[in-house]
């Protein structure tokens, strides 16, 4: 059973997000630590009253394709209308079309919950708060008017369509036509992958669909996006007739199984109506309005299922008994061996790093959108976009290793399905593909986020890390010289290899490609340690105030871990990007 970190969540948020600045802008003016407290304690209960109890007869179960409707596992439909008339799908989204307009690092806490507890149904609201967000930036008035309300009340769901057979990540290729027919479109084409693409849960579901028109240009830039409704809307805005979209087959999956991944086709009759959201041949960049928020995500996806992974492994260290360990009379609980100890500590190092990394990426959102100051709003969407494909990469490669880690704490057990602990790592296999490959995040990392403004936003980004290491290096020794230590070797190394890079990128056409990865597993894994440092220093000062919280002793202890065990990581993902390409490509093609 799931239950929520409520006491790490809200410390990474009052001391590492210092909520107290968010409250200050106009839009959130309501927002204090209290009622940030009172959400995520009401979101702790759904996780784990209503969510966690699905997870496994979701994934028993599965969705299924039946009279060319999908049909979710058993309590989903009650869970998912819970879940939206208790007013979670509307967290973030703007008081102008009814949603409670709260930042977006409060969304981001809550979903780490829903994703803990159960991801295959929270992909469905995930999804649908990206198609909000990507149809409030570019649609029309009148599509806002109609559609937005009623998505953000949940009583709609919504998709993303991108990928085609012969079009992966590859978005050139998309072949999906569409043709003008008055002010609407007629759509044609497949999708496959369409995550949530088709349930009975809601009574109508908006695609976003990317399409070309017959005149466009090639290319990426030849793309158009579409609103395409599975039913129609009658003039009085009720639901009308079944537009020409529908699934005509779910794919077999390693994991997620209670999430529909739909072969989604249009048209195979006079065309699916859609409306252009946006202008023409402009649909990608429209698509990455949603992409974006859906890339951090994901991330918080890969934190969740850490943290439930973690809390599995936990339980079943404490109950199983093997073995005898020193200072113990008798047979102990797995947990008191060294070896469990140390798998546990990593696991819990890698969550809490992961969470404050997540967090801080949030938080760096809502101060671009929302601070009254415009100096700010720019650095920080500067910082955001630099934090994103870090976020994503790093936080979903971490729930792999996290996951993994669960396995093995249980053992033999553990590859066993009836202890549950194999679904996170099944799960959570799907996270560094999703919207994106680890691959596809570490070139928009090394390219559009460090090599095109020179490194400006990453410079700044390290300055922030080096301001800190002065903060750092004061601290008392015995308590701190190892996290001193090993912070002050990753920090240098980032800054070693962020400077190689800028050197060496421009001339070198594959440098990207091959050190990409290792330039973010660095980044992720020194930005953890800063975090995790950071929230050290913050828990001493409770402790040098006389709070006698064991959880802040906890706080330094897992941040010595991470610095003494994880840290280091640090200098041999720079070692590797400072090799360069050639290694990389040294043998032919045909030597594979």
């Amino acid at each position: 059973m799931y239950t929520a970190p409520l006491k790490d969540m809200q410390f990474v948020i009052n001391e590492l997000i210092d909520i107290d600045t968010l409250a200050s802008y106009p839009n959130f003016e309501d927002v204090s630590p209290d009622l940030v407290e009172t959400i995520l304690s009401e979101a702790g209960k759904v996780a784990s009253e209503v969510l966690a109890p699905l997870n496994k007869i979701g994934d028993q179960q599965g969705s299924h394709l039946k009279d060319g409707k999908v049909v979710v596992p058993d309590g989903f439909t009650e869970a998912f209308k819970l879940f939206s008339e208790s007013g979670w799908m509307s967290v973030d989204q703007v008081t102008e079309f009814d949603g409670q307009g709260l930042p977006h690092l409060v969304q981001c806490a809550v979903s780490e919950m829903w994703h803990a507890s159960n991801m295959a149904f929270t992909l469905c609201p995930l999804l649908t708060n990206g198609a909000v967000e990507a149809i409030y930036a570019h649609g029309s008035d009148s599509l806002k008017q109609t559609y937005l309300p009623n998505m953000i009340a949940g009583k709609w769901t919504g998709t993303m369509n991108l990928t085609e057979p012969q079009a992966g990540s590859d978005l050139a290729a998309v072949r999906t036509k569409a043709t003008p027919d008055g002010d609407r479109y007629r759509i044609k084409g497949q999708k496959i992958y369409i995550t949530w693409g088709d349930h009975e849960m809601t009574e109508n579901i908006i695609h976003l669909v990317l399409a070309r028109l017959p005149d466009a240009p090639e290319g990426v830039k030849g793309i158009s996006l579409f609103l395409v409704p599975k039913y129609l809307l009658n003039e009085d805005g009720s639901i009308g007739e079944r537009n020409d979209a529908k699934p005509v087959s779910l794919e077999h999956k390693m994991g997620i199984n209670a999430s529909p991944t739909c072969v989604m086709s249009f048209g195979d009759n006079d065309g699916a109506i859609g409306y252009l959201v946006g202008e023409e041949n402009n649909g990608l960049a429209c698509m990455f309005t949603m992409m974006n928020l859906a890339r951090l995500a994901v991330g918080m996806e890969g934190i969740g299922l850490s943290e439930g992974a973690y809390q599995v492994a936990v339980a079943y260290a404490k109950e199983r008994k093997q073995g005898f360990a020193p200072g113990h009379e008798g047979r102990v609980a797995i947990i008191e061996h060294a070896d469990v100890r140390r798998m546990l500590m990593q696991m819990r190092a890698f969550t809490e790093a992961s969470r404050a990394l997540g967090y801080t990426a949030a938080a760096a959102h809502d101060h671009a959108h929302n601070s009254p100051d415009e100096a700010v709003r720019a650095k920080q969407q500067k910082r955001i976009d630099l934090l994103i494909p870090i976020t994503k990469g790093w936080c979903t490669e971490i729930a792999q290793e996290v996951s993994s880690i669960a396995v093995q704490v249980h053992g033999g057990m553990g590859f066993i399905e009836e202890t549950g602990v194999a679904q996170y790592m099944r799960d959570a296999r799907i996270l560094p593909i999703y919207e994106g490959t680890t691959g596809i995040q570490a070139l928009d990392l090394m390219g559009r986020k460090l090599m095109r403004d020179s490194g400006a936003g990453m410079i700044d980004l390290l300055e922030e890390l080096k301001a800190f290491n002065i903060e750092l290096q004061s601290q008392d020794d015995a308590t701190f010289a190892s996290i001193k230590t090993q912070f002050n070797t990753a920090l240098n190394a980032a800054m070693e290899s962020t400077e190689w890079v800028l050197t060496n990128a421009k001339s070198d056409p594959n440098l990207a490609g091959a050190v990409g990865v290792n330039m973010l597993m660095m980044m992720g894994t020194t930005l953890g340690g800063y975090l995790l440092a950071k929230g050290a220093v913050a828990a001493q000062k409770h402790i040098s105030s006389g709070s006698g919280d064991e959880f802040y002793n906890n706080k330094i202890s897992v941040a010595t871990f991470y610095a003494e065990q994880i840290l280091p990581r640090s200098l041999a993902y720079a070692t590797s990007v400072k090799a360069g390409h050639k290694a990389v490509m040294s043998l032919s093609t045909d030597s594979f």
